[in-house]
């Protein structure tokens, strides 16, 4: 017995820490991140990005700070991730520590953990490779940087008109915030245009027409691959599995120099004490995180009207009811989601009826309608997409039969006509029968 507690005291020790970090792990009823990795090039982004991160350890986050090249990295142990998030801020990594590469952070988010990348003109090819996989591309040439001679910021060093003021902002509320951001943010760094082939990947801060991507140290000799509106220069990424996504091509965006300057835009009459750096890195951070635009949908029930409990299947002609519970993460509780867009389908093969189902502004969304006069395996079928919302995809099978024999209507007046034709047909035979047999 002592030999048995002595081997199973040992295993206890090194299985407790990470049987405390999956307790701490964000869950269905509190889905917003809390344990942070944060991997740097330097520790000294610690000091200079310091507003940044006080924001986040202000929100209750806990961030682990770590070397891009620590040899004892690790996302997960045992076969749990010991982090809900991941920043990375190593854009001059060329290889991660330990277990972390490529696969590694892509399995992190394909299994539903959220990541904020930052890169610069030192993006090394990793991180590249991480901006490819997520649906952005960053420009080939490494010594490219975003150019604006006409949407720059004023200052005595910006002479190369690298310092950008970009003001185009998503117009959304869930991704940036109520509030609205009044003075332009600036940028320094690298573009990044989007793969027409991914559709979940969203532009939140765009250049300006007049900017292009180029050295700004050599001369021009053909024509830039990224120009204008077309150049992204903070993306967000809202993966099927509603694990989200941050890229920015400047990791001075977060920086505490950035935050506390002034900002002047080239010809605007207006020159702001305060740039919306903070302001946006702060509000598009909630939204990475899960602090808002997470949404859940509980109580699916569905029956026929004037009955409370579900039935094994339907019959064609049915009339029934369908109702869901949806609810909106605030960051610190369930409220409730009110919307006049959501609807549920009737689905075999092709929906057969589409509702938009109707609100009593306390998170429940209902809607009756008549089961088609159509046999066969049904699905009520929920699909909700809408920008900066977490996806909602709802699915119930229900079969639905004939009439029985003993059920069809008997005697509708529609057959009246018949029913009068086949009495008087056979009134007349027996009346030619009787003439026929007995008159001489």
């Amino acid at each position: 017995m002592a030999i048995r507690r002595a081997l199973v005291l040992p295993l206890v020790l090194v299985l407790l820490p990470a049987l405390i970090s999956v307790t701490r792990a964000f869950s269905a009823d509190s889905p917003t991140d809390r344990r942070l990795l944060v991997l740097v090039d330097d520790l000294a982004v610690r000091s200079s990005h310091s507003i940044y991160f006080r924001s986040l350890e202000s929100r209750g986050y806990d961030l682990q700070f770590r070397l891009a090249d620590d040899p004892k990295l690790a996302l997960q142990r045992y076969g749990q991730y010991l982090y809900d998030g991941l920043v990375l801020f190593s854009p001059s990594a060329k290889k991660f520590g330990g277990s972390v590469d490529l696969t590694a952070v892509l399995d992190f988010v394909d299994s539903g953990h959220d990541l904020i990348l930052a890169a610069d003109p030192s993006a090394s090819d990793l991180i590249r490779d991480i901006a490819t996989e997520c649906g952005v591309d960053f420009d080939e040439d490494p010594a490219s940087v975003v150019v604006d001679h006409v949407g720059y910021a004023v200052s005595e060093t910006n002479l190369d008109h690298t310092l950008i003021a970009s003001d185009d902002f998503i117009q959304s509320d869930v991704i940036l915030g109520s509030e609205k951001i009044k003075a332009p943010v600036l940028f320094r760094g690298i573009g990044h245009s989007l793969n027409p082939t991914n559709t979940m990947v969203v532009k939140v801060l765009s250049a300006s027409p007049s900017a292009y991507s180029a050295n700004p140290k050599t001369r021009l000799s053909k024509a830039p691959s990224l120009t204008g509106s077309a150049i992204s220069l903070v993306s967000v990424v809202q993966a099927r599995n509603n694990a989200r996504i941050l890229i920015c091509g400047s990791l001075d965006l977060f920086s505490d120099r950035f935050f506390k300057s002034g900002v002047e835009k080239f010809k605007s009459l207006t020159k702001h004490e305060k740039s919306g750096n903070e302001q946006f890195a702060v509000e598009i951070s909630k939204w990475v995180f899960h602090e808002r635009g997470h949404l859940k949908a509980i109580n699916v029930r569905h029956h026929k009207v004037g009955e409370v409990a579900e039935p094994p299947m339907y019959r064609i002609k049915d009339d029934l009811e369908y109702s869901v519970e949806i609810y909106e993460w605030s960051g610190t509780s369930w409220k409730p989601y009110v919307a006049d867009d959501v609807q549920v389908q009737f689905y075999m093969m092709s929906p057969y009826i589409l509702k938009t189902l109707s609100n009593d502004q306390k998170g429940l969304y209902s809607a009756s309608f008549k089961v088609p006069d159509v046999y066969g395996v049904f699905q009520f079928k929920l699909e909700y997409q809408r920008l900066g919302y977490s996806t909602l995809s709802l699915s119930k099978q229900i079969p639905v039969r004939p009439f029985r024999h003993n059920e069809y209507e008997r005697f509708i007046p529609a057959a009246y006509p018949y029913y009068g034709g086949s009495f008087s047909t056979m009134a007349g035979f027996f009346l030619f029968s009787v003439v026929y047999l007995y008159n001489k």
